[in-house]
Formats: C-alpha cells, sequence, structure tokens
C-alpha cells in the first residue's frame, strides 16, 4: 500500500499543471503566495482511494508531499527539501554534488545505486531538538546552513474530541524542542481537519481552531499555522479511533548507520516500474476531494502560512543564497 501510494503521489507532483508556474502573484495591490489546492485535493484522494488507515502514514503523507511540492514551487532546491519528489526521500544535496563530480563511469554507477536502493538516504529527517530527537515531517536543510525550515503536520479525520487534545499537546512540545535548537529556521505547523468536524463536533472544531490560531502567536513556538479542510464523505475518511504514534524517537536517538549485511530503509518504499503504470491507471479514479476554503480564518490561510515560511528563509539568508527563490518572489504573477 504504501509502495503504490509514494507511486501516487510522484506521479501527481510530477505532472501537476502548476508544477512550473510561480505562486506570488497580487490579490489587489497586496502580493500574495497562491497555493497550488488543485494538487492538494488530487493527493488527499490518494489515501481514500487505497483505504489507507492512519497507521499506514499514507494519510499524513499527503500533506508532507503538498507542503515540500509547494517549497519547490517557490524556487528552493529540490534536492534540499525533504521529502524529495523521488527516492531516496531523504539525502543531502551534498552526496549529489560530490557523485556528480565524479568520472562518468564511477557517476553513472552511484546515481543508479542511490536511485534504485535508496544508499546514502533515509525514509525520514530526525532532527535533534533541544532535549530529544523528533522525526520532522517536512524539511529544507543543508551541511552550510543546517535547517532553514521544519514544518509538522497532523491530519485528523475522525475522533476528534479523543485525539484533538493530544495533538496540540504534543505540537505545543514539538514547537518549543525545536525553536530552542534552530532558532533562525522558519518553524511552521500544517493542520488538517476533516469539515465534517465543523458539523458533527461543532465545540471541539471551534476549539481546535481557536488552538491553531495562537500556536502561531507565540514567539518562542511556530512562526505560521495553516489549517486545511478537507470536505471528506465518510467512505473518504480514513482515520482510526486509534491514537497516532507521537512524541521523541525511542530513546532518543538518531539512526545508526546500516551494516553491509543490513538492508536500505529504503527499499520496502522505492516504486518499480509495474507500479508507475498502475499509478497512472488509478490517476483518473482518485476519488474528488473538494477543500473547503471559506470557513478558514485567515490567521490560518495556507497562502499566508506559505508566505511567512518563504520570506522567513529569505530574510534569514545572505542575498546570494536561494537566488531561484528570490528571483521568482521579486517578479509575481500579474
Amino acid at each position: 500500500m504504501r509502495e503504490s501510494g509514494w507511486a501516487l503521489f510522484d506521479l501527481i507532483v510530477r505532472e501537476a499543471p502548476q508544477r512550473h508556474a510561480n505562486p506570488w502573484t497580487f490579490k489587489g495591490d497586496v502580493q500574495v503566495f497562491e497555493p497550488d489546492f488543485d494538487t492538494l485535493a488530487l493527493l488527499l484522494g490518494v489515501p481514500a482511494h487505497l483505504q489507507a488507515p492512519t497507521q499506514s502514514g499514507i494519510p499524513a503523507l499527503a500533506l508532507d508531499v503538498w507542503v515540500s511540492y509547494e517549497m519547490r514551487r517557490a524556487g528552493f532546491h529540490p534536492d534540499r527539501v525533504w521529502p524529495r519528489p523521488e527516492p531516496p526521500r531523504v539525502l543531502p544535496g551534498e552526496v549529489f554534488e560530490f557523485v556528480n563530480k565524479l568520472p562518468v563511469a564511477d557517476r553513472k554507477r552511484l546515481q543508479a545505486t542511490i536511485s534504485t536502493k535508496g544508499t546514502g538516504g533515509t525514509a525520514s529527517a530526525n532532527l535533534l531538538g533541544k532535549n530529544y530527537v523528533k522525526q520532522v515531517d517536512v524539511v529544507m536543510s543543508s551541511w552550510a546552513t543546517g535547517p532553514e525550515l521544519l514544518v509538522s503536520t497532523k491530519r485528523m479525520d475522525s475522533s476528534f474530541g479523543k485525539n484533538a487534545a493530544n495533538r496540540v499537546e504534543e505540537s505545543y512540545g514539538d514547537a518549543k524542542n525545536l525553536r530552542l535548537r534552530y532558532p533562525q529556521a522558519a518553524l511552521g505547523f500544517v493542520f488538517a481537519l476533516s469539515a465534517r468536524a465543523l458539523t458533527a463536533e461543532p465545540d471541539t472544531a471551534a476549539w481546535i481552531v481557536d488552538l491553531l490560531g495562537k500556536l502561531g502567536r507565540e514567539d518562542d513556538a511556530y512562526d505560521a499555522v495553516a489549517l486545511v479542510l478537507p470536505d471528506l464523505t465518510p467512505e473518504q475518511e480514513t482515520g482510526s479511533d486509534e491514537e497516532e504514534p507521537a512524541g521523541p524517537l525511542e530513546a532518543g536517538t538518531i539512526d545508526e548507520f546500516p551494516g553491509e549485511a543490513v538492508a536500505s530503509p529504503l527499499e520496502a518504499v522505492l516504486a518499480p516500474p509495474t507500479l508507475e503504470a498502475e499509478a497512472r491507471a488509478a490517476l483518473g479514479q482518485l476519488p474528488p476531494v473538494r477543500l473547503r476554503h471559506e470557513e478558514v480564518p485567515t490567521e490560518l490561510d495556507p497562502g499566508r502560512f506559505f508566505a511567512i515560511m518563504c520570506n522567513r528563509i529569505l530574510d534569514n539568508s545572505p542575498v546570494n543564497f536561494h537566488k531561484e527563490a528570490r528571483a521568482l518572489r521579486a517578479e509575481p504573477r500579474p
């Protein structure tokens, strides 16, 4: 299921009509970031099509893939925004720079090894915060800069009252843990809440939205928070009554390098060629997922979120860094 999910996610972002469009534009006289919500709607349809439960990780991956896709649309280097649009999902850009400087024969051999076996990469980005190691869903980093973007994502399709307090409490802790070690990084949080909560449990939904807004106002927490409201049918909801595992990684350690006899952790998620054809056939069968924009408060608007993330990265780096991202921001679409 996870292989099928990645094959669909990759196909959607690779062929997204807006993938090369400058996301910066004008709303009246104000320059704004315009996210590609059509691509998000397709990505959210993948878990529904696969009937993927929360424990599979696929529902949450839809958000991770979208956030990383939007940062690449904004002009940031595709190999430094994780998860990458192809395996390995997490791999330092300096590895590619080293490989590209090798003699042709060695370069082709290593490129093939990296792309087919995931050698040198990992399936997730695990970062040491102030007090513990945490898996961060979307990261932009390099050896020269350290982490410049740290985004956590959460998704809640059901059991709103049962899990809401835990999700928000974890988010506060994660923000503090990461902010104190990486004070200059753009730190964000994206939360997807099934729009059914607005009518099924309106008090709980209002409480969640209120707390999300407050998460983005704290000086030592997130720079910005975004809310996404997918209008899911009961058949499309992928949550369960079981709580998602969260918190620090076990024992607070970073994964050791595997030995010669240990398989790469990425081999389980690399898509064989047959999945490409299956994904293309399934693309036209994805259930339509409508997004509710009118109920999202201004301070939780995804466009505002991405604008703050991009501006913080660019404002906290020298002018000769991220040249493409600066050029796109400087010349928005009419």
